[in-house]
């Protein structure tokens, strides 16, 4: 018998935190391990990972990924008690920590889960410092997404 391997993402990218894009600006990224236990891992692997409304705290001086919700396969966690919405433990070095502390400390400055993905064999979490937009800075980024939308359409009929 021959095993059939299935096709992953090309990318590697598991979820995307596309309304935090939408809603603030970028300041710095940091790459950032997850602790995570075996039934998550599984479940990852199948693309089963979400970080819409999900954020960064800092709590007796370690970083914590709280809202990403991992929903369990059936099949894989029948004998765990699962936590889909449970906090996770962020991996960083001290520096790139005591820089996040340092920045959130600020007014209106925040961090943020940006994407979960693969590098290697190992599941990153990418987190990034971030500045909250005010309303008129969301309505030009809609601006700006619509016209550059138009503009691929404007292209792509006058060839």
């Amino acid at each position: 018998m021959s095993k059939v391997k299935k096709k992953s993402n090309s990318t590697g990218t598991i979820a995307l935190n596309k309304r935090a894009k939408f809603d603030y600006f970028v300041d710095q990224k940091f790459e950032a391990g997850l602790v995570l236990s075996g039934w998550e891992v599984k479940s990852l692997r199948e693309g089963k990972g979400q970080l819409v409304d999900s954020f960064v705290i800092i709590h007796q001086n370690e970083a914590w990924l709280v809202g990403a919700r991992i929903t369990p396969l059936l099949s894989a966690s029948t004998h765990v008690v699962c936590e889909p919405m449970r906090q996770r433990k962020l991996l960083l070095n001290r520096k790139e920590l005591d820089k996040i502390i340092q920045v959130t400390e600020q007014k209106g400055k925040t961090c943020a889960a940006m994407a979960l993905y693969w590098k290697g064999n190992k599941i990153k979490c990418e987190v990034a410092l971030v500045t909250g937009k005010k309303d008129h800075d969301k309505r030009g980024t809609e601006r700006d997404r619509d016209w550059s939308r138009d503009k691929e359409r404007l292209m792509k009929h006058s060839t």
